[in-house]
């Protein structure tokens, strides 16, 4: 049969993820799409602990704060609009408040640290090689908070500083946990603020150093998945792209996490993906009388179901699945 489109090569890195693993994922609003989808399907994640962040030397500096004893001070932090926020973290950890602003950036903390110890994988996506340095203390910030464009100065890193960072930060992350494997990617998600070309050599600069690293510390504890390859060459139409033009739709996102799904996951846990998802479905179910004989027990069903998974694989956590259902179970017997 012929094809009508060029199907990218995915590259065996020798490693899978299981149900049992704990995984990190750091990076772009990319990040987030893989991240929610292996949360959704149960799997043991810390998505995002800073945020969306952007560009390699702020993922650094966030894996490098997981690393310390760092704790977050109302010095840290500043006010802009009456808003309260920092500028090693998103939006997201913001407020009027700053005690709520510290509460949440320091109890993420507190947890992400305890997860990291213990991860297994660390995902990486980056979005862009342009970094925002602030001018008055020559930081680079991993958000800039829509403070006014003059309080920056903006540049493009190279390949070669990348790849220096990275070769400082990793060893750093196996002192803290030997067993740790990072899978890199490149986001899909276009950043048109310089163009079509400034775009290209954005994410240029940052292939050429994630091929640097892949190669330096090798595939045992490296690898890459090519999720910005698919959405260039296997989804290369604008059908597959958000209204804005720029973002991957969900179709997108979907055809790519399955790309990785396939890849990345392993085989026997292929097969509990397959439970979770008719459980997920199941519980999105709205049935048109749910007092009959019928629907009882379906419900009865789901729960043995569940059950039998918790039993089997006691790491897997369907804990809020089983009460809603033993709850929808006991309103349909009054």
């Amino acid at each position: 049969m012929s094809r009508f489109f060029t199907e990218v090569t995915l590259a065996d890195p020798g490693w899978r993820i299981g149900y049992q693993d704990k995984l990190m994922l750091m990076g772009s609003c990319f990040t987030e799409n893989v991240g929610e989808k292996l949360r959704s399907l149960k799997f043991q994640v810390d998505v995002n602990p800073f945020g969306i962040i952007y560009n390699p030397f702020s993922v650094a500096k966030s894996l490098r704060i997981l690393l310390s004893s760092q704790t977050y001070t109302e010095q840290d932090l500043f006010e802009h609009n009456g808003v309260w926020s920092s500028f090693d973290y998103h939006g997201r950890f913001s407020d009027v408040s700053t005690v709520q602003v510290l509460r949440n950036i320091n109890d993420q903390l507190v947890f992400s640290r305890s997860f990291f110890r213990d991860a297994d994988y660390l995902i990486i996506t980056f979005g862009t090689s342009w970094v925002y340095e602030l001018k008055t203390t020559g930081a680079i910030v991993s958000n800039c908070h829509k403070i006014p464009a003059a309080n920056f100065k903006r540049y493009r890193l190279t390949p070669g500083g990348i790849v220096d960072e990275y070769r400082e930060v990793l060893p750093e992350l196996w002192n803290f946990n030997s067993k740790l494997k990072v899978l890199f990617t490149v986001s899909p998600v276009r950043h048109w603020k310089d163009g079509a070309s400034g775009n290209q050599l954005s994410k240029s600069v940052l292939l050429l150093a994630v091929d640097k690293l892949i190669t330096g510390f090798g595939e045992e504890r490296c690898a890459y998945f090519p999720a910005y390859e698919i959405m260039m060459d296997e989804l290369r139409d604008y059908r597959f792209y958000a209204p804005d033009m720029l973002h991957p739709s969900q179709v997108a996102v979907d055809y790519i996490w399955d790309k990785f799904a396939g890849l990345m996951i392993a085989g026997q846990d292929s097969d509990i993906v397959k439970n979770v998802l008719k459980i997920i479905k199941a519980k999105e179910h709205r049935p048109f009388n749910s007092n009959t004989m019928g629907h009882k027990k379906f419900l009865l069903n789901i729960l043995n179901e569940i059950q039998e998974l918790m039993v089997k694989f006691p790491y897997l956590n369907l804990q809020e699945e089983k009460s809603y259902f033993e709850s929808q179970f006991i309103d349909n017997q009054n």
